[in-house]
C-alpha cells in the first residue's frame, strides 16, 4: 500500500512521464553495439571489465559489458525488465556483487581433474540470483569456456506449443521448437568454438542423414536448425559429446553448464498429452537430457545454478530455500552442492544503485533526489533490487 500512496502523491508533480521500451531483443542489441565513451572514475563505477581481475575492491561497483562480449554471451538468459534497461541507459551494467565473487574464487581454485562441483544461487525473489549467475557466465566465457546455458528451465515443462513422439524413444516426447531456439543461441554464443571441437561419435538421425565422427561440432548444431524434427535428438547428443569431451584428460576446453531455475526439472508439468494427462518430466527429451548433466559424474567443467521462484509450478511464492524448491528428489539428485546466498542489496550496494540511476537520469522527480527521498525507496523496496528498479520506473 505505502507504494500506491507514493505513486499517487508523486504522480501530480512528476516533470517526465517515461515507460520502459518495449522494442525487441534484436533492437537491443544494436543499441549496445554503439559503444560510449569511457566515462571518468565515479565512486559507483569500475573501469575493470574483466571479471577474473575484479575482487574485494570492486564490491557494490557497476562494470560494463564491451558489446563485443554481450551480444554473443546473453542472445537469451538475462531478465526482460533489464534487457529494456539496456535499450533505455544505452549500455549493459553488471553489478559487482559478494555471491559471484565467491562462485568466480571457486572457479579459479577448483581441480577439473576431480568431478564437476555443483554451485547453487538462491535467495528471495528479485534479489539477484540471475544476474549472479551470468556474472559467473561471463567470467567463464572470458576464460574461453563453452558456455551451455539453460536461461529457464522452467520454459522447458511448461506452454509447450508443439509435443511431437521422439524417433529416437516411443516413450518420450520431443519439443523441437525449443530445441531449435536453444540451439540458435547456442551458436551465437560457442561460434567461435564450434570449427574447432569435434565429435567423437557417429550419431544417425535418419536413414539418410548423420553426423560422422570427427566433424566440426558446429555441423552437429546446424543439423539440429535445419532439421527442427531432430533438433531434440541433437541436443542430446551435444550434452553428451561435450560431457565425453570434457572429461578426457588434457581436454582443449573446459564445459560450463549454467541453469537458471534447475529446481524446474523436478517440479510438475502442465504440459498434456493427446488424453489429457500430464507429461511427467522424464517423459520430456530435452529435460531427460539435461538432468544427466546435473549429475557430476564427469570432469572438466563446473555446473551452475539458480532456485527461481518465478515460474515455480505448485510451490508457495514465499519458498527460497534450496529444500523448499528442490524437494527431497531434487535435492537428493544435488547432494553434494555449494550454497550461495543471494542477499538483498547491502547498504553500499543500495547506494550505488541510487547513484546509477541518477547518473543515467532514470530518477526524475525533484523529491527522489533528496536524502528523504532516498530513505523513502530505501525503506519501499527493503533494498530488494527488482522491487528498487520497478519503483524507480515511476519516478
Amino acid at each position: 500500500m505505502a507504494l500506491h500512496r507514493l505513486s499517487f502523491r508523486l504522480r501530480a508533480t512528476v516533470c517526465h512521464v517515461r515507460t520502459l521500451h518495449t522494442s525487441g531483443w534484436g533492437q537491443q542489441q544494436e543499441a549496445v553495439a554503439v559503444e560510449s565513451e569511457p566515462e571518468p572514475f565515479s565512486v559507483f563505477r569500475t573501469q575493470e571489465t574483466d571479471p577474473a581481475c575484479q575482487s574485494e575492491k570492486h564490491l557494490g561497483q557497476f562494470y560494463t559489458l564491451p558489446s563485443a562480449h554481450f551480444r554473443p554471451l546473453f542472445p537469451h538468459g538475462l531478465p526482460y525488465r533489464y534487457q529494456q534497461q539496456v535499450k533505455t541507459f544505452n549500455e549493459a551494467c553488471f553489478m559487482v556483487r559478494p555471491p559471484a565473487l565467491e562462485v568466480i574464487s571457486y572457479l579459479k581454485k577448483a581441480d577439473y581433474s576431480k568431478p564437476a562441483l555443483r554451485y547453487l544461487f538462491y535467495g528471495v525473489k528479485g534479489s539477484g540470483k540471475t544476474m549472479s549467475l551470468c556474472h559467473a557466465v561471463h567470467f567463464c566465457y572470458t576464460q574461453g569456456w563453452v558456455v551451455l546455458h539453460i536461461p529457464d528451465a522452467h520454459l522447458w515443462v511448461k506452454n509447450c506449443k508443439e509435443l511431437l513422439p521422439s524417433s529416437y524413444n516411443s516413450a518420450r516426447f520431443d519439443q523441437p521448437l525449443q530445441a531449435t531456439t536453444w540451439l540458435r543461441n547456442f551458436r551465437t554464443t560457442n561460434e567461435h568454438l564450434l570449427s574447432q571441437i569435434k565429435t567423437k561419435r557417429r550419431y544417425v538421425w535418419t536413414k539418410r542423414e548423420s553426423t560422422d565422427e570427427g566433424r566440426p561440432l558446429g555441423e552437429l548444431v546446424n543439423q539440429g536448425i535445419s532439421r527442427v524434427k531432430s533438433s531434440s535428438d541433437v541436443v542430446g547428443a551435444l550434452m553428451k559429446d561435450l560431457r565425453l569431451q570434457s572429461s578426457q584428460p588434457g581436454a582443449d576446453f573446459r564445459l560450463v553448464v549454467a541453469v537458471d531455475g534447475v529446481n524446474a526439472l523436478w517440479g510438475r508439468s502442465t504440459i498434456k498429452k493427446e488424453n489429457k494427462s500430464a507429461v511427467d518430466l522424464e517423459e520430456l527429451t530435452l529435460i531427460h537430457n539435461l538432468k544427466k548433466l546435473m549429475k557430476n559424474d564427469w570432469t572438466g567443467g563446473a555446473i551452475i545454478t539458480t532456485l527461481s521462484q518465478t515460474g515455480s509450478l505448485y510451490t508457495p511464492k514465499s519458498a527460497y530455500l534450496p529444500q523448499e524448491l528442490l524437494g527431497e528428489t531434487g535435492f537428493d539428485s544435488m547432494d553434494p552442492f555449494i550454497p550461495v546466498s543471494v542477499p538483498n542489496y547491502s547498504e553500499k550496494e543500495f547506494e550505488s544503485a541510487y547513484l546509477y540511476y541518477l547518473d543515467r537520469k532514470w530518477l526524475q522527480h525533484p523529491q527522489s533526489r533528496t536524502e528523504d527521498g532516498k530513505k523513502e525507496l530505501s525503506f519501499l523496496s527493503s533494498k530488494n533490487p527488482s522491487m528498487l528498479d520497478r519503483i524507480c520506473g515511476f519516478l
